[in-house]
Order: structure tokens, then sequence, then C-alpha cells
């Protein structure tokens, strides 16, 4: 019996009542996704450019390469922090509805470590995908990137 190897990934989805362009452009769009994200991005998200998105209440910047851009379909990045891919993808259930699923993959990691990083990772799409629902469905910044760790 051959045996199946499943490679570690995280997802978290959510189901945003806005049209597919305006959920897409919200993580193209470094001006909307501090918004509900990170604090500053160095510039809109294009297919080969390398980004910096900065949470500047943890002092912390992280870079992405952009991999790939389907508009309104999908964007895939390298996240230097984790060395892994992060898939953002956009199903438009109707005119007014998409459903976003984000996917971390390619854990450098194994063990504890691994552990560790999934559950953060875990944790942390889906505080962005809440907080997308609630910026891009109601105008409100709920800071939960912000509240999220307490300050020492």
């Amino acid at each position: 019996m051959e045996k199946v190897t499943k490679t570690p990934s995280v997802q978290a989805q959510m189901l945003i009542r806005r049209p597919v362009a305006v959920v897409f452009d919200a993580f193209i769009d470094p001006e909307i996704t501090k918004h509900f994200w990170f604090t500053k991005g160095s510039g809109r998200l294009e297919e080969g450019k390398t980004i910096a998105w900065e949470w500047e209440m943890y002092n912390v910047s992280n870079s992405v390469l952009v991999k790939e851009i389907v508009p309104n379909e999908k964007i895939s990045v390298e996240w230097d922090a984790y060395l892994t891919t992060v898939d953002f993808e956009f199903q438009a259930l109707s005119e007014g509805t998409t459903y976003v699923t984000i996917t971390q993959h390619g854990f450098q990691t194994t063990g504890d470590e691994l552990l560790a990083e999934i559950n953060g990772a875990s944790g942390g799409f889906t505080t962005v995908v809440d907080g997308l629902k609630a910026y891009l469905e109601h105008g409100i910044n709920l800071n939960l990137i912000a509240d999220k760790f307490a300050k020492s």
C-alpha cells in the first residue's frame, strides 16, 4: 500500500457581500488593505513585483513577491517571512457576493515549529477575512490586527 503524504497548508475563507472586483481590489490596493490587515504597503500588487507590507504597531515588515495575478480570480504571492506561498482566490457567487479563500502552503518547517506556524497562520488569515468582511460590507475598521496581540 502506497503512503499518501499531504502537504501541510492553512486555509481561511469567507463570503463577502460585495462584487468580486471590489473584493479583489481590496487585496491589490494597499490603500484599501490597510483598513483590515497591514498598516502600510509599498505599492499595488503587480505580477513580478516585490512589495513590502508593514504592521507599524508591531514594528514588523515583510516582503512578498507577486507570482501570479488573474484579475478577479487569483493572487499568488511568495511570503518571505515563512518562505511559503499564499494564494488568494475569489469566486463570484452572484453579482454582489464573493467567496474568498486564502491558502498558505509550502511550509519549510516540521514538528512543533510547523504546528506553531500553522496555528499562527490559521488564526491570522481568519482575522484577515473577518476584518475584510466588516470593512467591505459595513465600512468598519474593527482594528482586529492591531488588537490581536497585547501590548507589553
